[in-house]
């Protein structure tokens, strides 16, 4: 038998591994912002085209490479960054495994320059799918510039699978701001298709935070510190008010390297119990420094998962330090049972002069002045024995009763009546007896009487499925009515979400959300839909971004789908809303003049049908 098994190329096996570490344009765009990192950059700036597909370029000012070492990076397993084994259990850097520009080169046109800061000239190398196109000098500033031209260009399969340019852009941001929040010390820039989404300056946690997610991200921020002999940990979490539907603002960052941790994150929302609304989850920004030596970061190929070498002590300290500091600065309740609260100082107090207390006497006291009137009700006593002011007080009290007539002395007083009814139904339920064809059970359901049963209706599914096909009809055909704020409504979303309002613009629109602004932390709203209030705004808003969390679709039916279902959703009414006759009777008449009566927008039961059979073998 002949031999089958063969050594792959270079440049496959390079593209073999290009597909664990390359994914989408994200990818590059984290492996190079490490990579300057790792290189003492003190300024990093990321110039993006058509979201990565075209171009992804890294300028930074670091210590840059000689010219055989911008020429040995491009080879699998090349790294400055560990020499033995044992390195990958005291990992301080960022890229150390060697595969990530030897993995971007094999996929796509790369232009490098670069130059040290002890060099006259530096080094420029173009390398087209593993293949070295020129090596030459060139003029070039101290650090490295290098681009990433036309990624995929020759898989086509892996090209096609990439998602929109509002997807992948969004995918990069977030690469951006993992990496920017975990190094506030250094200058970050981010320009997409000649926009400028991030300029960042040199600041500290707290500064980059705000920088990133908006300036009223400042008063949601509560800081948490705890230094212990296992971590060290730092930043901060946000107030319960303030917790969103999505999970958009949770970052966990261990000695300055974003990762995701379930169950750390179960410890986050433990000190948050009680707290929070239903569905809702807290941010929180948290930096833990750990011994390099008491962590694994090798066991995930994009290195965003860390084993602990002890999780529970870890669980228990950040549960706490939370906890405590949302104790300390009055977000949560405390109960201090020692403390006396009358040595407590009201906070109206605090600007207030200190008085000298004063002493009144009353000079016109009379200690046996009671004690006479005492005798004298009792009788155990003569007039000519009482005094001559009570005669002057009984005078002045007889003079309050003179003008009142004889009729008003006595008044009428009703008893209450004991007749009995021998009624079983309240007088709620007396008011709709002309209406017993329909009625409201539990604020939930909608009972209908029919010829044959009763129809019972979930009121939440039926108006979200009333929603739903109006909104199908707004979007692409007739749009709705809007009505005008006498004020603008000023929000506040970080540039990502954003990004996602920005592309669904047009859609909202339709349905009566009329934008007058609509930009990095500002956003003016000037008309809302009908069906909502001026309060419900912002609710419906980060309702339909964290629906959106994942994925836009491309325009068309899809994002339109989407877009309805989840503005039905967050404007139908809710279990729990009273409705009166009218409203009952409109809803239902509403629901079956639906194309799809049955199911809501989501494929869930809307109705049930309780024939008088069905009835009748409950009391067999």
């Amino acid at each position: 038998m002949s031999d089958i098994i063969q050594l792959l190329p270079d440049h496959v096996a390079n593209q073999i591994a290009a597909g664990e570490v390359v994914q989408r344009p994200a990818s590059v765009v984290k492996e190079l912002l490490e990579n300057a990192i790792d290189a003492g950059a003190t300024q990093v700036n990321l110039l993006i085209k058509d979201a990565g597909k075209t171009l992804i370029q890294v300028a930074d000012n670091g210590s840059g490479m000689s010219t055989t070492d911008a020429r040995l990076c491009f080879e699998r397993h090349a790294t400055s960054k560990i020499k033995q084994a044992e390195d990958l259990f005291n990992l301080n850097t960022k890229g150390f495994r060697g595969e990530a520009l030897a993995s971007i080169a094999a996929i796509a046109h790369v232009d490098l320059k670069t130059k040290p800061e002890t060099a006259e000239v530096g080094t420029h190398i173009k390398i087209h799918g593993s293949e070295l196109i020129t090596q030459e000098v060139c003029v070039t500033p101290t650090g490295t510039i290098i681009s990433v031209k036309n990624l995929f260009y020759n898989i086509p399969a892996r090209r096609n699978f990439l998602k929109s340019n509002n997807v992948e852009i969004r995918h990069i941001i977030d690469e951006f701001q993992r990496v920017a929040l975990a190094h506030p010390q250094i200058g970050f820039s981010l320009h997409h298709n000649g926009n400028e989404l991030f300029q960042l300056s040199s600041s500290s946690y707290r500064q980059r935070i705000v920088a990133v997610f908006g300036g009223k991200t400042n008063e949601k921020l509560v800081p948490v510190e705890e230094d212990t002999e296992l971590v060290k940990l730092s930043g901060f979490v946000g107030k319960p008010e303030f917790a969103k539907k999505s999970r958009g603002e949770q970052f966990f960052f261990v000695n300055h390297r974003f990762i995701k941790s379930p169950y750390l994150n179960h410890a986050v929302q433990a000190a948050y119990e009680g707290l929070l609304k239903d569905k809702t989850h807290p941010s929180y920004f948290l930096y833990l420094e750990i011994d390099a030596s008491r962590i694994d970061i090798n066991i995930h190929p994009t290195k965003t998962e860390i084993k602990f070498d002890d999780e529970h002590a870890l669980y228990a300290i950040l549960r706490s330090a939370i906890k405590h500091s949302l104790g300390q600065f009055s977000v949560a309740p405390v109960l201090d049972f020692d403390k006396d609260p009358t040595l407590e100082t009201p906070y109206s107090f605090k600007e207030k002069q200190v008085s000298q207390p004063a002493i009144e006497v009353d000079r016109n006291f009379n200690p046996f002045e009671a004690e006479t009137k005492q005798h004298v009700k009792s009788g155990r006593g003569n007039a000519s024995s009482i005094p001559n002011s009570f005669k002057k007080n009984s005078q002045t009290w007889e003079a309050l009763y003179t003008g009142i007539s004889d009729e008003n002395e006595v008044p009428t007083i009703e008893l209450e009546s004991e007749e009995v009814t021998g009624s079983l139904f309240t007088e709620e339920t007396l008011a709709v007896k002309e209406h017993l064809d329909i009625f409201q059970l539990h604020k939930k359901y909608i009972i209908s009487s029919t010829k044959t049963g009763l129809l019972i209706i979930d009121q939440y599914r039926a108006h979200t499925r009333i929603l739903y096909e109006q909104l199908l009809i707004n979007i692409t055909q007739a749009p709705a009515l809007s009505q005008q704020l006498l004020f603008p409504l000023n929000l506040s979303f970080s540039a990502q979400e954003v990004e996602v309002l920005s592309a669904l613009k047009d859609s909202l629109e339709q349905i009566g959300l009329i934008f007058s602004l609509l930009e990095k932390d500002n956003i003016e709203i000037v008309g809302i839909p009908t069906l909502i209030s001026e309060s419900e705004t912002q609710i419906l808003l980060e309702q339909l971004l964290a629906d959106f969390s994942l994925e836009i679709p491309e325009s068309g039916f899809t994002q339109t789908d989407v877009l309805a279902k989840s503005l039905a959703k967050s404007m139908a009414v809710r279990a729990g809303t009273v409705l009166n006759i009218e409203e009952q009777q409109h809803l239902v008449n509403q629901l079956f003049a639906c194309k799809e009566p049955q199911v809501n927008p989501f494929g869930k039961k809307i109705y049930s049908m309780l024939t008088s059979t069905d009835l009748d073998k409950k009391f067999m």
